[in-house]
C-alpha cells in the first residue's frame, strides 16, 4: 500500500503542482547552481507560520537585493530586519542572517539533513525540507499540511502534540527513496488545496481510496487538536515623539532578544507578553492620547495606546530622528507601523 500511496501522490503532483517562484517543475533534475539551495532555504524559512501569498513579494525582494547566500551574509542586520518588516516572527529574520553567515563560512550549504540541522535556526522540519527539495536526499518532511494529510490517511486519533511522533513514523513509511522532494511538496499541496482543515475535498483526492480517516466517515476531525488556551490581554503605550513641526519622529531599535527583537520601533513603556507596560512616559511635557491599536501575538493580545508629543528635547537612550515623510521606508515592525498610521491619520 505504501508504494501505491507515493506513486499516486507523485502522479497527482505531476499534474497539479503549484507554480511557485522557489520551485522546480515536477520531475526536474536538480540544478548545478549554488543559488538553488539558497532559494529553497530562504523560502522555507519565510513560509514558516506564514502564507504563500504573503511570502511571494518578500521572496522576490530578498532574491533581488541578495541573490546569493554570500550576499545575504554580507548584509547588515538593520537592512535585513527592515526588509523583513511585516512578515512577522522576527526571530526568524535574526536567525536568517546568522545562518547565512554560517553557510558562507562553510563555503555553501551542507547537503545532509544532520549537517543542515546544525545550522542556526534550522529545526527538524526545515533541515528535512532542504535536504529533500534542494539536494534530493530521502528525508521525512512534516509541516502542518503534511501532518493533517498523514493523520487522516492513517486515522491517527491521538491528540496533538503527542500524535506528532506517530505521524512522523507513518510519514516515513510512505516517503519514497526517489523524488523525496517532489513527494514532500506534493503532500504540502494536497494539504493546502484538497485535504483542507475544513470541508476536505475527498472526491478530488488521489489518496482517498487508501484514507482510513475517510473510511471512518469523519476525516475533518483529524488531527485531533488540543483544547485552546485562553490568550491573555495585555496593555501598553507607544510614544509618537516629533520635532520641527511634526516633520521628524523619534525611532528606536528594540533589543536583539525578546518580542520583535532587533526591529525598528516607536519607543514604548516596556510591555511584554507576560505583563502590561509601566505607563511611564519618557519625557515630561504635554502628552495627548490619539487612540489605540490592537495586535495579536502567539501568546498575548495587545492593546497599544498611542500617545503623542511635539518637543524640542532629546529623548534619552539610543535612537534616531527620522523624516516623517519617510516613515514607510524605516522597516517598522507591523505593530508599530499600525501605531504610526494612526498617528499620521490624526496629525
Amino acid at each position: 500500500m505504501t508504494a501505491s500511496i507515493s506513486d499516486d501522490l507523485l502522479a497527482w503532483y505531476d499534474s497539479h503542482a503549484r507554480d511557485l517562484p522557489w520551485r522546480l517543475p515536477p520531475g526536474s533534475a536538480l540544478p548545478d547552481d549554488p543559488a538553488w539551495p539558497y532559494r529553497v532555504w530562504l523560502s522555507e524559512v519565510m513560509l514558516q507560520q506564514t502564507t504563500v501569498a504573503a511570502v511571494k513579494p518578500y521572496f522576490a525582494k530578498f532574491t533581488q537585493v541578495w541573490p546569493t547566500v554570500e550576499a545575504l551574509a554580507g548584509a547588515s542586520d538593520d537592512a535585513v530586519m527592515a526588509a523583513w518588516a511585516g512578515l512577522g516572527y522576527y526571530s526568524r529574520a535574526r536567525n536568517l542572517v546568522k545562518c547565512a553567515r554560517a553557510v558562507a563560512d562553510l563555503g555553501g550549504f551542507p547537503a545532509t539533513e544532520a549537517e543542515l540541522r546544525a545550522l542556526p535556526g534550522l529545526g527538524d522540519y526545515t533541515a528535512a525540507a532542504i535536504a529533500a527539495i534542494a539536494f534530493g536526499q530521502r528525508a521525512v518532511v512534516v509541516d502542518a499540511n503534511v501532518e493533517r494529510v498523514v493523520a487522516r490517511l492513517f486515522a491517527i486519533t491521538e491528540p496533538l502534540p503527542k500524535a506528532r511522533k506517530a505521524i512522523r513514523a507513518a510519514a516515513d513509511t510512505i516517503t519514497p527513496d526517489a523524488r523525496s522532494g517532489d513527494f514532500a511538496q506534493g503532500l504540502m499541496d494536497l494539504g493546502s488545496h484538497v485535504c483542507t482543515s475544513k470541508s476536505p475535498r475527498c472526491l478530488l483526492c488521489p489518496l482517498s481510496g487508501a484514507c482510513e480517516g475517510r473510511k471512518r466517515g469523519e476525516p475533518e476531525r483529524l488531527p485531533v487538536k488540543p483544547a485552546k488556551k485562553a490568550v491573555p490581554e495585555r496593555r501598553g503605550i507607544a510614544f509618537w515623539i516629533t520635532r520641527n513641526a511634526g516633520s521628524e519622529v523619534w525611532l528606536v531599535t528594540r533589543p536583539g532578544s525578546g518580542m520583535l527583537g532587533g526591529m525598528r520601533a516607536l519607543p514604548d513603556d516596556g510591555w511584554t507578553a507576560r505583563a502590561d507596560g509601566s505607563g511611564e512616559v519618557p519625557l515630561t511635557g504635554d502628552w495627548r492620547s490619539i487612540g489605540a491599536v490592537r495586535h495579536g501575538f502567539t501568546h498575548a493580545q495587545l492593546t497599544l495606546e498611542v500617545m503623542a508629543i511635539e518637543t524640542s528635547a532629546q529623548p534619552e537612550g539610543e535612537g534616531a530622528w527620522w523624516p516623517v515623510s519617510q516613515i514607510g521606508e524605516t522597516g517598522l515592525a507591523t505593530l508599530f507601523a499600525k501605531a504610526a498610521q494612526l498617528a499620521l491619520a490624526t496629525a
